[in-house]
């Protein structure tokens, strides 16, 4: 093994952020190449060391928050069928305008939340978030009426939805931009996995009621929430600011670490040329909201994001009732246990996805393949009478959407830099994108069964328009390279954001 040089690199580092400081922000921050102290066997060593120390202690507490989030937000659907409507008295359009508010309240909340991000730091403010929205679930285990029900579905919207713009934001700080879509794609199994594991919780919480005067509907509720607001103080305590300040990295692997986030040192330099060092220091301009909210990359991930989301939320929420409705099981509860098998073969898959896509440094060009095999499920499952098949498709249909996810995820975030920029658009993106709950409570309403033509043929028709949006942004992609390389964006040079002519757009 090498032995490391004087750490050099933490001078350069003070002298950057002197520089950075006396000039007044990330526009003006000296971007001189710094010789750096590590040879390339130090670098791999290095590299491997602080990768895996944030793999082992960022991405399972972000896992575990993002898991707590799909479960309750969905368990109000297992409460549905074992006596939340009946002891409430609420109608379904009540119970639909119910799943209605959330999805309001959670979009509406998702731009300020990642705004608020960065002055209240994502130590402080995931954990918070993730508190919250534990207490506003076990509430829900004492609502009384559909006022009540209504009111704290809206709040649960409002306390929930900033995590996921949250999530990527605060990993687009800590890793290159090289190495996200893989990380994502780990985090969001969560999703899948709740899918699988929701059903059988909430089907053990319920065991308990009735008990304490609470029917056993309204113990899932409080139950769930408890454990979210057990997760959200766990990640208080071992969620890091940034690399700087991560305990669990020695001195000399935090000066590697923010040398290696500025692009000074191995393979992730090139075009890494924005710097999260820097912009902890930069200050809001609503020139760059503005600057977020008018780019044409964020309105095509967002429009195809909203398509997947469309597919992805009515899937979670009705695929029980699909494979019922194929009469190839006995019994409901069986039918739970194979909605299981679509979530377990789409989960090895997102990892997969999400690593050749880190690998090949693509996002897009990755998603137009991945979209297809969504699409050729949507196209069969309506339209093919035959039992079996049409349960492979469900499978497809998994596998297709839930591994394009990461990359759509991760994109955005890849091609925008400047701290507020790229919180607007992670934000935005979300926002409208889980509009797609709208179109999923509504899709595949019981009268289409067995067969829910309609319904797939909704979700296959934004599919394809996903689709075309991917193809259109990774020619407008191409187009901005093409454009740098031509010296049309050389007024931008040392701008430390996406516009300078040293930062290349990922296909």
């Amino acid at each position: 093994m090498t032995t490391p040089r004087p750490i050099a690199g933490t001078a350069a580092l003070e002298k950057s952020d002197s520089d950075h400081l006396s000039t007044g922000g990330p526009e003006t921050a000296k971007r001189e190449d710094v010789a750096t102290p590590f040879s390339p066997e130090d670098e791999a060593r290095l590299t491997k060391r602080v990768l895996l120390k944030m793999d082992t202690r960022i991405l399972p507490i972000l896992s575990l928050l993002f898991l707590c989030s799909f479960l309750d937000r969905t368990n109000v659907g297992n409460a549905k069928i074992i006596g939340l409507e009946k002891d409430l008295a609420i109608s379904n359009t009540q119970y639909n305008r119910g799943l209605a508010v959330f999805y309001a309240t959670y979009i509406a909340s998702e731009l300020p939340s990642n705004l608020l991000l960065k002055k209240i730091t994502p130590r402080v403010w995931l954990p918070l978030l993730t508190v919250a929205w534990g207490i506003v679930t076990m509430c829900l285990g004492f609502v009384r009426s559909f006022g009540s029900f209504f009111a704290v579905r809206a709040v649960l919207g409002l306390a929930e939805g900033g995590l996921l713009p949250g999530m990527v934001l605060y990993l687009s700080g800590l890793y290159t931009r090289q190495e996200m879509a893989v990380r994502i794609g780990i985090f969001y199994t969560a999703a899948s996995l709740s899918g699988a594991f929701g059903g059988l919780l909430a089907r053990g919480l319920s065991a308990i009621g009735p008990r304490g005067g609470l029917e056993g509907w309204r113990w899932i509720f409080i139950m769930e929430g408890v454990i979210t607001v057990v997760a959200g103080v766990i990640a208080y305590f071992f969620l890091p600011t940034s690399v700087a300040t991560a305990s669990y990295l020695t001195q000399e692997e935090r000066n590697f670490a923010q040398l290696r986030l500025q692009g000074k040192i191995g393979a992730a330099g090139g075009d890494e040329r924005f710097n999260p060092v820097f912009e902890r220091e930069e200050k809001f301009k609503w020139s760059e909201v503005r600057r977020g909210i008018l780019n044409l990359q964020v309105w095509l991930t967002a429009t195809a994001y909203f398509a997947i989301l469309s597919g992805l939320y009515s899937f979670g929420l009705f695929l029980p009732t699909i494979i019922n409705d194929l009469k190839i099981t006995s019994n409901a509860n069986e039918s739970q246990l194979w909605s299981v098998i679509p979530y377990a073969v789409a989960t090895p898959v997102t990892v997969a996805v999400a690593f050749a896509s880190d690998r090949l440094k693509l996002r897009g060009v990755i998603m137009l393949f991945t979209l297809l095999i969504a699409i050729v499920g949507y196209a069969v499952i309506g339209n093919v009478p035959s039992p079996n098949v049409r349960f492979g498709m469900t499978c497809l249909m998994a596998v297709g959407m839930y591994s394009s996810v990461p990359c759509i995820l991760v994109w955005n975030s890849n091609n925008s830099a400047g701290h507020y920029k790229r919180a607007t658009t992670s934000a935005l993106q979300l926002a409208v994108a889980n509009c797609g709950g709208f179109v999923a409570t509504f899709a595949y309403p019981s009268v289409d069964g067995p067969l829910y033509h309609k319904g797939h043929s909704i979700i296959l028709g934004l599919l394809v328009y996903a689709w075309l949006a991917i193809l259109t942004n990774v020619f407008w992609c191409i187009k901005i390279n093409k454009d740098k390389a031509r010296g049309k964006y050389d007024h931008h040079a040392g701008s430390g954001d996406d516009r300078d002519p040293m930062f290349k757009m990922i296909l």
